[in-house]
């Protein structure tokens, strides 16, 4: 049971209007995320091609294995702390994201943070689609090899295989959300242990092949002491980035959490502790690569296309899909889907926004943007420069401003007699403040001329306008009510 102190928010809401309430962005009344749930649910984000390649590519900063390993416990910790405060909050008042960000932007103010990270998730929704049905084509084309001649027919700008590996996991991720949140946490609970088991055994293998020769010391690119320094700290910060986008969403799933205990102790095993296990893997194997093969190979699916062996061929690509499914629909779909809700909620519930999601992934052509570095680094970048700056509104305003003290029912309510309504539904203090955020952080993440600190563009944001914001705010709660508000101390 939690102390008062921890209050958390079983109430039902009554008044709701229905331009800012449904069923799906209602407190959350059912709470059966255990820890080893939300452990599960962080080992379907970590355990990924695109992490394992992002891990494993910090060797490029001209870094050791023990020194990249060391920059990611320490990003791993940095996470989890600030994971812990967006993921707090939605266990205490038990809304999802899109809602939470009423707090601090106003109720019809909340849907422009939603759909900023809504907008990013469609697209790397689409992306981890594509390069996950890049293993289901090699399966087939190991199974049918006929199927090489179709390579050359191509519909706007993808094979004919590569729309049907695409397609296909397209659908069987869709299926899997339409079973809803509690059939994604039993999905979550099979991903995370069956990746670890394919990590062991390519640890294995590189180990063999090596000779028991593996140096995680060893860099395959060489810099000065004080550039090593500079780029230890970039690792680090490069990290945090990393996960910028579900630190901020994370509230979509500890909403149902039952204790903020269970919080934080998920949060604790799922990031230093899973993480750490995870990168430990990554470098190791990456460290073996170079090794057995003279070259760094950051690409699991790759390595695993180096064994001559076609039956592990086959069931490592199944694996890497299962895990890149895993975290695509946690990072990538779950948001989307409570973002697109959040706009109209008497037409969209969650599935309808998920269903808007799926569509809107193929739309954009994914593998065309993931073609082009220059689409990637700035579209996908760009967006990511104004994720810092919202944090640190919703942070700031949370823990600073209304000192945890919120009004649940007036998230869902019209009318300036409510707490979040401020001009209309917007609070233009917190967009001011956004706005000021955001032209620091994109020219940083952006601009050629500012590539040295790019690395810092999401702390140097988080900093920036959380000070900005903290000096229009008066040092007081907006609640207006003592009606349905939660404790944060």
């Amino acid at each position: 049971m939690e102390k008062a102190s921890q209050a958390i928010f079983t109430g039902t809401v009554s008044g709701a209007s229905h331009r800012l309430y449904n069923e799906d962005l209602a407190p959350a009344r059912e709470r059966r995320w255990t820890t080893y749930s939300l452990l599960s649910m962080w080992m379907s984000d970590v355990h990924s091609i695109g992490t394992y390649t992002f891990a494993a590519g910090l060797f490029f900063l001209g870094l050791t294995g023990w020194e990249v390993l060391v920059a990611e416990i320490i990003g791993a910790f940095v996470v989890m702390y600030l994971a812990n405060m967006t993921g707090v909050a939605g266990t205490k008042l038990g809304v999802p994201y899109p809602v939470l960000s009423r707090i601090s932007f106003g109720v019809f103010g909340g849907n422009v943070p939603a759909l900023i990270r809504g907008v990013i998730a469609i697209f790397w929704y689409g992306i981890q689609t594509y390069l996950s049905s890049v293993a289901v084509v090699a399966i087939l084309l190991l199974i049918f090899p006929d199927m090489k001649s179709m390579m050359g027919t191509t519909f706007l700008g993808l094979s004919a295989p590569g729309w049907i590996g695409f397609l296909f996991l397209w659908a069987l991720q869709f299926f899997i959300f339409n079973y809803g949140m509690e059939f994604i946490r039993k999905f979550d609970n099979f991903c995370g242990p069956v990746v670890y088991a394919m990590m062991l055994i390519l640890i294995g293998w590189i180990a063999f092949k090596a000779g028991g020769k593996i140096d995680i010391g060893a860099s395959p690119v060489k810099v000065s002491s004080g550039q090593a320094i500079v780029q230890f700290f970039s690792a680090i910060s490069l990290v945090i980035a990393y996960f910028s986008t579900i630190i901020l969403n994370v509230s979509d799933f500890t909403r149902f959490s039952p204790s903020v205990k269970t919080t934080k102790r998920g949060n604790f095993w799922g990031l230093p502790v899973n993480f750490t296990a995870f990168s430990l893997a990554s470098v190791v194997i990456t460290a073996g690569t170079i090794t057995v093969f003279g070259k760094a190979i950051t690409d699991p699916v790759l390595l695993i296309q180096r064994v001559d062996n076609p039956f592990f061929l086959i069931v490592g690509a199944l694996v890497f899909i299962i895990a890149t499914m895993g975290v695509n629909i946690v990072a990538n779909l779950v948001s989307p889907a409570y973002d697109f809700a959040n706009v109209a909620p008497k037409r969209i519930n969650f599935r309808r926004g998920a269903m808007i999601t799926s569509v809107l992934s193929v739309v954009v052509m994914p593998w065309q943007v993931y073609a082009n570095p220059i689409a990637v680094n700035y579209f996908l970048g760009g967006l990511g420069a104004f994720l810092g700056p919202i944090f640190a509104i919703i942070i700031v305003d949370y823990y600073l401003i209304k000192h945890g003290k919120i009004n649940v029912q007036d998230l869902y309510q019209e009318g300036a007699d409510h707490a979040y309504w401020y001009t209309k539904g917007y609070h233009m203090k917190a967009f001011a403040a956004f706005l000021i955020g955001v032209v620091i952080t994109v020219p940083l993440a952006l601009l050629p001329a500012f590539s040295a600190v790019a690395a810092f563009s999401w702390p140097i944001g988080v900093l920036v306008t959380g000070v900005v914001y903290r000096v229009l705010m008066p040092n007081r709660s907006l609640v207006k009510s003592d009606a349905a508000v939660t404790d944060a101390h």
